[in-house]
């Protein structure tokens, strides 16, 4: 029993070790861009140049090859890097194109989704009264919905095309914008140089875009930054229950969805792009963790 017992606390404190390890390794990694925004970058490029950097097609099937696992692997062929789906093609080339779909989602559903946002915010913190009551009780509306559930239901209405997928997004997210930047609003517009500009009889519109939006930016970035990866792991959500962008076309989520029948014997299907898709929204989080420590004056000394 003692040396049971001694096994013990010897496993919990290596496991309490690895634990402040990786702790520790995060902290350092949202210091440094390089890491988050390395990733994002890289990311960005395999989407712009599929074309190039893909070696095969990603539709193109080949059922001599079928389940081919990745090269290092028994059985496996350097031609396919990283294997083959049930269909015979290949893993890594559809991968390289999934990102597209999955960053065409992310930016312009994060376009769209903050800049309606941001005018609900702008308009609502600036005008208060019954502006502020109504645009901040139809925020909190939206907050308190389901995503998830209201993003399949209306994907399932509307459905399942590329476009659909980044209206009903940016439907559902622009509310987080508004929630957030508004208080940045309410500060900015009780400032001495607002107050002045009134005074000297700058129109509303001015004062809205040249003094209160100006002092907003810094937020939007960062949380713009943050919701990317929210997004992409929404999409591909969407995508893994089948609403996501119809097949042929590749996405990450949709690739998980078809390796699921072959966990047990062709594992790599559902993997690779799993560990796509954590690393780019682990990517996004660092890359906005990091402009939040440089774009707020209380945490740049930090």
């Amino acid at each position: 029993m003692a040396g049971v017992a001694g096994v013990a606390p010897s496993r919990a404190g290596l496991a309490q070790r690895w634990l402040q390890g990786a702790q520790g390794l995060l902290q350092r990694a949202q210091r440094y861009p390089l890491v988050g925004g390395g990733l994002l970058v890289l990311v960005v490029l395999a989407a712009t140049l599929a074309p190039l950097m893909s070696p095969h097609a990603p539709d193109k099937i080949d059922l001599r090859i079928v389940l081919q696992p990745p090269a290092w692997m028994d059985g496996g062929n350097w031609r396919h890097l990283l294997g083959t789906d049930q269909l015979g093609r290949d893993l890594l080339s559809r991968i390289i194109y999934g990102a597209r779909v999955s960053l065409v989602v992310g930016f312009f559903a994060v376009a769209i989704a903050g800049s309606v946002g941001t005018v609900a915010a702008v308009v609502a913190g600036y005008f208060g009264g019954w502006v502020d009551a109504v645009i901040m009780r139809t925020t909190d509306a939206f907050l308190a919905m389901p995503l998830l559930m209201v993003a399949l239901v209306l994907v399932g209405v509307l459905g399942p095309d590329l476009k659909n997928i980044i209206y009903v997004l940016a439907f559902i997210y622009w509310s987080r914008y508004a929630r957030v930047l508004r208080g940045e609003v309410l500060q900015a517009k009780t400032r001495d140089y607002v107050a002045a500009a009134r005074v000297a009889g700058t129109g509303t519109p001015v004062i809205l875009f040249r003094h209160i939006f100006p002092n907003v930016v810094n937020s939007l970035i960062i949380l713009a930054t943050l919701m990317l990866g929210v997004t992409i792991l929404a999409e591909a959500s969407l995508s893994f229950l089948g609403l996501g962008v119809p097949p042929p076309t590749p996405a990450w989520g949709s690739m998980l969805a078809e390796g699921r029948e072959y966990l047990d014997t062709a594992w790599w299907i559902s993997t690779f792009p799993g560990v796509a898709i954590v690393l780019t929204v682990l990517a996004s989080n660092l890359l906005g963790d990091w402009l939040r420590l440089r774009l707020d004056p209380k945490r740049r000394q930090l």
